[in-house]
């Protein structure tokens, strides 16, 4: 309990004042709950022995009185002191998670972590927050309760108050037992949580491809399982919980019949007087009532224990180094873009092996090559999404990786196969490029990519909402609108991801039109599988099993045998790449 308490207060940042204040006032509330039962037995006591009277009686109802008053006051303070911290720490840990997921290498968020993620976000958090500081507040509150009954029996009788000590003891390392067990149950119960929302997840965004091929029965049953699982690791979770509560409460019941006995024990042998076994009689069964309470909550307390484990996993995955201090300078001999013997892998296999090539500024090169062959990598490493295993990449001279992330992304441009637009108006969609700029800069860069016209026939123009991914558009119009945004930022440097390879013939034109006026004065690296995108380009980059098997100008290259002139020859006109087969 007490490492919860400390794990709770390592994450409270600013608000770390505010809840020890809260302990203080909840130590007070405790203690004057617990004083009107104390009072109680004096004046039980004092009309045993005869010596109530009048005054005695009136002093001890004004005392419970004013103990109850007070207990109200400090319970509201406290409640005051705490009733939001907890929205508050972790409205603070969501921006700082958003700082640490935009610091990340891209791939991490391709590697399986997508449900965890928003699992830790939708569920992990939203169950701290709404219960960490009433779990607190009542650990605090049960604690002192506790630690007063156990004070006040010493001092009542130290037979008595050794006794219930030992008790406490023995349900402490109890309760241990109980907790380690319930930490094990509950991260298989938070695991399974986040194979639902990654259930979940993959059914929704693949909704489509499952209609088409008559999937949703099949598909269904296995998010079906999802739930049913879930539901199963909540309920085994909760199960595993039931005996230890039931053991704990036997152990509470033993314990206030031995002080019971204890006292009548002494009593019987002229050692405690009848007056303290009355007194006595009056709270036994409250001696460890603060702690059957506290551990009544032990589930919900290991819970949020599993829910922090998460949590500081995802903060411990390493960040992309952003150390960089040294800037990208204005103008330079070097070429624009330079990779030197550059590796890379994802995992521990390599797929880029001694990648060298230059690229000058305000060239084409174009990279083409089998599926699979690294072409999408190499552009993914200019862009820093990784770093690169071995080898060095250098913007004008200049590693990647003493630049500012900052500066280098206000350098880049990236137009990708597949465009993702977010929910809001089509206006904030392309302002993005560029925040600061004017309504006007942002219309004409919506002319510039074509497709100005098609957002005006919209319903709201500008300001018309597109759906989470822009689904209400079609796959031209989403990629005019990001090459908009680009031509907005007006990055020196732009990396085409295939961005024509999925749209239709009559958007393929007006979609070459607004790269014509993205591309003009740029620097360009350009992976296609197109002959219409590549053929006039500088240079020609053929890239295959990681290595570069062929380099040149699409004449030199036809000049020769290799993968580039088959394609050519055999698949002219074609939309994919196959590797030269004997």
């Amino acid at each position: 309990m007490i490492a919860l308490m400390k794990r709770i207060l390592g994450v409270s940042g600013v608000y770390r004042g505010r809840i020890v204040a809260a302990f203080v006032t909840s130590f007070l509330k405790s203690m004057f709950s617990k004083a009107p039962l104390m009072l109680s037995y004096f004046a039980l006591a004092a009309f045993y022995d005869g010596s109530a009277d009048k005054g005695l009686c009136l002093t001890l109802g004004i005392g419970i009185l004013a103990c109850l008053v007070l207990q109200i006051i400090f319970q509201h303070t406290t409640d005051r002191l705490q009733s939001a911290a907890g929205f508050m720490i972790f409205s603070d840990m969501r921006m700082k998670l958003g700082e640490h997921l935009r610091r990340m290498p891209m791939g991490y968020f391709t590697e399986g972590n997508i449900g965890k993620i928003s699992s830790v976000l939708s569920s992990d958090m939203v169950f701290i927050e709404e219960n960490c500081m009433t779990a607190l507040a009542d650990m605090m509150s049960y604690g002192f309760s506790q630690i007063i009954m156990l004070v006040f029996l010493l001092c009542f009788n130290l037979w008595l108050g050794l006794a219930a000590l030992a008790i406490t003891a023995i349900v402490l390392l109890f309760a241990r037992g109980m907790r380690i067990d319930g930490l094990k149950k509950s991260a298989i119960r938070q695991e399974q949580n986040e194979s639902l929302t990654e259930a979940v997840l993959d059914f929704a965004e693949g909704i489509g491809i499952t209609k088409t091929y008559n999937l949703l029965g099949e598909r269904s049953s296995l998010l079906t399982e999802n739930f049913r699982e879930s539901c199963r690791s909540s309920i085994a979770f909760e199960r595993s919980q039931t005996p230890w509560h039931m053991a704990l409460n036997v152990l509470y019941g033993v314990g206030a019949a031995l002080l019971a006995f204890v006292a009548l024990t002494l009593n019987g042998k002229g050692l405690m007087d009848t007056s303290l076994v009355i007194g006595m009689m009056l709270f036994v069964f409250d001696v460890f009532g603060p702690m059957k309470a506290l551990y009544g909550q032990a589930s919900r307390l290991t819970v949020m224990n599993s829910c922090l484990d998460r949590i500081e996993e995802v903060f411990a995955e390493k960040e992309l180094p952003d150390e960089g201090k040294q800037s990208i300078p204005a103008s330079a001999d070097a070429p624009e873009v330079e990779f030197r013997n550059v590796s890379f892998g994802y995992t521990s296999k390599e797929v880029l092996h001694g990648i060298s090539f230059k690229l000058e500024q305000g060239k084409m090169l174009a990279l083409v090559g089998p599926s699979g062959s690294g072409k999408s990598t190499v552009a993914n490493l200019l862009a820093r999404f990784w770093d690169v295993r071995g080898g060095q990449i250098l913007v004008r001279g200049r590693d990647l990786r003493e630049v500012p992330l900052r500066e280098l992304m206000n350098r880049i441009s990236m137009v990708f196969q597949r465009v993702y637009l977010f929910q809001d108006t089509i206006y904030n969609n392309i302002i993005i490029g560029r925040p600061d700029a004017t309504r006007e800069e942002v219309i004409d860069a919506a002319k510039k990519a074509r497709c100005y016209d098609f957002i005006m026939a919209l319903p709201d123009g500008f300001d018309t909402v597109v759906g989470e991914g822009g689904a209400s558009l079609s796959g031209g119009e989403k990629q005019r609108i990001s090459i908009a945004r680009c031509i907005l930022k007006d990055a020196p440097i732009v990396i085409l991801d295939e961005a024509t390879a999925n749209v239709d013939a009559d958007n393929e034109s007006y979609i070459q039109e607004a790269i014509s006026e993205l591309c003009r004065g740029k620097t360009l690296l350009v992976i296609a599988h197109r002959l219409n995108t590549i053929r006039h380009a500088d240079r020609i980059l053929v890239i295959a099993d990681g290595r570069i098997s062929q380099s040149g100008t699409h004449e030199e290259l036809m000049a020769q045998e290799g993968i580039y002139r088959d394609f050519v020859s055999v698949r002219s006109g074609a939309t994919g790449w196959n590797r030269r087969r004997a």
